[in-house]
């Protein structure tokens, strides 16, 4: 593949002179660029058409030894038979087809759930659009976290690192600048930010050049096309079991053909029970039956905001032992609002928290309004010049748009009667610091007079750090940090989201870049308190996680004392002694892997983390024997969210670098969300268990009425025919309609799956031989008993294949239960099963009185008493199982 071209196109170098322009495009431009370029979206894959999805569904083994057995057919004469096969062929290839045409239909609509977003400037107005309508000449803002939209050449940058990796395969990221005022610089030689790349860090301003499949990565996809998709590690196991199914029923066939051909029976009729064999007890439908149990579960959870992005992370969720959660918009609704203010000298000020901005008031108790708010101004300054929100007035309503904490102080200061453009002129921009968590503060340098002024917002512990003076209202006093931090905890300890401000000024202007060297000697402000409710679902979610033997965790950047005001209104379960802090932590990961093990065996509440503390503490979770689902929406949480169990990303507020690593994405950002993936997961991997047991137990009985047969000297019990009809045709569909049984609604009351607990557990095991051993061992009793009756090898055989459809027919209703007792089930709970069961019998009982079918399977109908005796025998497999469900419900209680 040749290189990737970064250069930009003569068409997109047309719009290079506009780059210093802050207004961006016109709507008017923008949509008459779009209507030349078309829109900014990746060569789609090309769907496959139905036919080819048809002819893919020869593509098996087991097929070929079908169309083998129809060639031996035609070679002994017997036509009839290689038709049936042919039929069969053809049934099964429709069937086939139709599942996995739907599948990747629904799969389509899906990915339409996760258009990324891009901000860009039209009109001079920072706005949000969907990220297919950019268009060449767009102005486009990029920030840590997201992920570049288009290729662009980027005019102002700041602090700016992109992960390349997926394009040049270089792990680290790659620092973007642009040359000092003065260079010579061209349209090649400025930096250039490729579609799909990462931001990691910091911000930048880039102009758009190409689009689409204009981009590199567009012509890299037109030229791969569509790229492979692994298989689940669920159904990698199932693969290896039906491998030893396979050699386990080669060698059993073998057998039998050895003892057939010393008995004398034909080699072509026991080639072909061979093969009926193989088809009975490799479970080739279950694949298939996985696949569709999964996406039925997927859309379940896509309509209620839980959009999965690897299928089998449907059956990980509900496996988890523990979520590791952060607060912020997960808990809490994300909708920070500044209410309190302190300032140094104690004064406490109050902000109405009315969604009305222009209306609301700062007041202090026994403080006059305006007095009240001309004591806020400084700090409200130092608020919004260091911000890089913004408000929007659309429809007489004013949007906040940029990161919650920056939008809640522009409301505030708002409130406060600041306004943005007023103060931007009065304080001309030099540069800025943006936030970063490690920094924990951002700030801003303005030209004020004949020197330049610094203002600060950020931790207030750091903060506090960075000041020798504090503003007692008539001016700067020695700094008391022990009272400021007092105040500092009494505002946490309430619940609130603590933010400080500082100031200071520079008489001679700055000298040199402006950097951290500025940051002392600054005059303290004050601290703002805001609030960030607990969504009102997420108590019950919480006791629904406990009830289902889910234990959660809280991981946060938050104060301990703010961290435990939300976590006990939440409604976790913890002591004093589970809190525990970044420190901490980083403590005990100093001291080596065991001492973090024991400190995550104990706590619950992680306060003061950085995020890069958050995948140390999800692997030592999954060291202690836990199943971790964790949650993230930054940047930083990439690598916890890729290395847990299951990664959680939040849709609204996350970050396009952490919906890349994760498995899971969240639309609502709502814990209560993520709990219905629980219960969605286990009832898809309880689907999968009812579907394993009625194939693998019906396909086993199907060899043991062999084994019992022909060694003792039995005629065939089913001819080769028979057995095709029995597995392809009338058990085809039941195990598709066995998945989709709806959730018992008890998934959340018992503990979850043990990591390592195999698929086929002693439960599973005993009721698999039990169902073997009626179907097989009853199918078997009543052939050699019709046989003593004098009845003839065909007429007995008829009845034996009837006893089976309707064996099956049995085990599938009893199998949408593991526990329940099928007569606790509501009966049309899963009507598409009821139908699949009606279906096989009433095709059953027609091909009885078609010519073609009744000659090809050599079956007949039969009599009302014959009818009573076959229900009679069926019922044997029900009164078994219901058996085994009530010794299983008492060994539970």
């Amino acid at each position: 593949m040749e290189a990737l071209n970064t250069t930009a196109p003569p068409s997109a170098r047309n719009f290079a002179g506009t780059a210093a322009a802050s207004s961006g495009l016109t709507r008017i431009e923008a949509a008459e660029r779009l209507e030349r370029f078309g829109l900014n979206l990746l060569p789609a894959p090309a769907a496959s058409s139905f036919v080819l999805t048809f002819l893919r569904q020869f593509k098996s083994p087991l097929i070929y030894i079908l169309l083998l057995a129809a060639a031996v057919s035609l070679l002994v004469s017997e036509a009839a038979d290689a038709a049936f096969i042919g039929v069969v062929l053809l049934a099964n290839g429709l069937i086939g087809a139709v599942q996995e045409h739907s599948a990747s239909r629904a799969a389509a609509a899906l990915r339409a759930l996760e258009e990324p977003i891009a901000t860009v400037i039209r009109d001079g107005q920072i706005t949000q659009i969907e990220a297919r309508f950019l268009v060449q000449g767009d102005l486009v803002l990029l920030e840590a976290g997201g992920k570049v939209p288009a290729d662009m050449m980027l005019v102002e940058v700041n602090d700016l690192l992109c992960d390349e990796s997926l394009l040049t395969g270089e792990s680290m990221p790659v620092r973007k600048t642009i040359s000092s005022p003065g260079s010579a610089i061209d349209d090649h030689s400025r930096p250039t930010a490729s579609a799909g790349t990462l931001i990691t860090r910091g911000r930048a301003k880039g102009l758009v050049i190409a689009t689409g499949r204009s981009t590199g990565i567009g012509r890299i996809a037109a030229e791969i096309g569509k790229a492979s998709v692994s298989q689940p590690p669920l159904m990698i196991r199932l693969a290896r079991f039906s491998n030893i199914i396979a050699w386990t029923v080669g060698g059993v066939s073998l057998l039998l053909i050895a003892i057939g051909l010393m008995r004398g029976l034909a080699w072509n009729e026991l080639f072909l029970m061979a093969v009926g064999l193989a088809v009975s007890a490799i479970p080739e439908g279950l694949p298939i039956a996985i696949s569709v149990a999964l996406a039925i579960s997927m859309r379940r959870m896509a309509k209620k905001n839980v959009i999965v992005r690897r299928l089998p992370a449907v059956e990980s969720l509900g496996s988890c032992t523990l979520i590791a959660t952060d607060k912020t918009g997960t808990l809490t609704l994300n909708e920070l609002t500044v209410t309190d203010i302190r300032l140094p000298d104690g004064t406490d000020l109050a902000i109405d928290a009315s969604m009305d901005l222009d209306a609301c008031v700062i007041r202090g108790a026994g403080i006059d309004p305006d007095i009240a708010r001309q004591r806020a101004a400084k700090l409200l300054k130092a608020a919004l010049l260091p911000n890089e929100g913004s408000l929007q007035e659309e429809g007489g309503r004013w949007r906040g748009v940029g990161d919650t904490v920056d939008v809640a102080l522009l409301e505030a200061a708002h409130k406060g009667g600041l306004r943005a453009d007023e103060l931007s002129d009065a304080y001309p921009l030099i540069g800025r610091i943006a936030y970063e968590p490690d920094l924990k503060y951002a700030a801003s340098l303005h030209r004020s007079g004949q020197g330049a002024h610094i203002f600060v917002k950020g931790s207030a512990d750091v903060l506090i750090g960075m000041s020798d003076r504090m503003d007692a209202g008539h001016g700067p006093v020695s700094i008391d940090r022990d009272a400021l931090l007092r105040q500092m905890a009494e505002m946490a300890g309430r619940g609130l989201r603590v933010l400080a401000f500082a100031e200071g000024a520079i008489d001679d202007g700055p000298e040199g870049p402006f950097g951290p060297h500025h940051l002392t000697d600054l005059v303290f402000l004050g601290i703002c308190g805001m609030q960030d409710p607990v969504r009102p679902e997420v108590p019950q979610a919480i006791r629904d996680c406990h009830a289902a033997g889910v234990e959660v965790a809280m991981v946060t950047g938050d104060d301990p004392k703010t961290a435990a005001a939300i976590a006990s209104e939440a409604g976790l379960i913890f002591q004093d002694d589970q809190i525990t802090t970044g420190i901490e932590v980083q403590a005990a990961e100093n001291a080596g892997a065991s001492q973090l093990d024991d400190l995550t065996r104990r706590a619950r509440i992680y306060a003061r983390v950085a995020p890069s503390q958050k995948l140390a503490i999800v692997l030592s979770l999954a060291r202690n024997g836990h199943f971790v689902a964790v949650t993230g929406d930054g940047v930083n949480d990439a690598p916890a969210l890729k290395h847990a169990h299951v990664g959680v990303a939040m849709g609204r507020k996350g970050t396009d670098v952490a919906k890349e690593s994760a498995d899971i994405v969240v639309t609502d950002d709502n814990f209560a969300s993520i709990v219905t993936g629980i219960r969605e997961g286990r009832a898809a991997y309880g689907n999968i268990r009812k579907v394993i047991l009625m194939l693998v137990a019906t396909g086993g009985a199907e060899i043991l009425l062999f084994m019992l047969a022909i060694p003792l000297g039995l005629p065939m019990p089913l001819l080769p025919v028979q057995l095709l009809w029995l597995n392809l045709v009338t058990n085809g569909i039941q195990d598709v309609a066995l998945v989709a049984e709806r959730p018992e609604g008890d998934e959340l009351s018992r503990p979850p799956r043990r990591p390592g607990e195999p698929i086929f557990d002693r439960i599973m095991l005993r009721r698999i031989l039990i169902s073997t051993v009626v179907i097989g061992g009853g199918g078997f009793a009543l052939f050699a008993w019709l046989l003593r009756q004098g009845y003839e090898v065909d007429a007995a055989r008829n009845m034996l294949l009837l006893l089976f459809v309707m064996f099956e027919n049995v085990q599938t209703l009893t199998s949408r239960s593991e526990r329940r007792s099928v007569f606790s089930l509501a009966f049309f709970g899963n009507p598409l099963l009821l139908a699949a069961i009606v279906a096989t019998q009433a095709l059953h009982i027609a091909a009885m009185y078609v010519p073609w079918f009744r000659d090809t399977l050599e079956i007949a109908p039969i009599s009302l008493m014959e009818w009573a005796l076959m229900l009679l025998a069926a019922s044997s497999i029900l009164i078994a199982t219901e058996l085994d469900k009530w010794r299983l419900r008492r060994v539970i209680r």
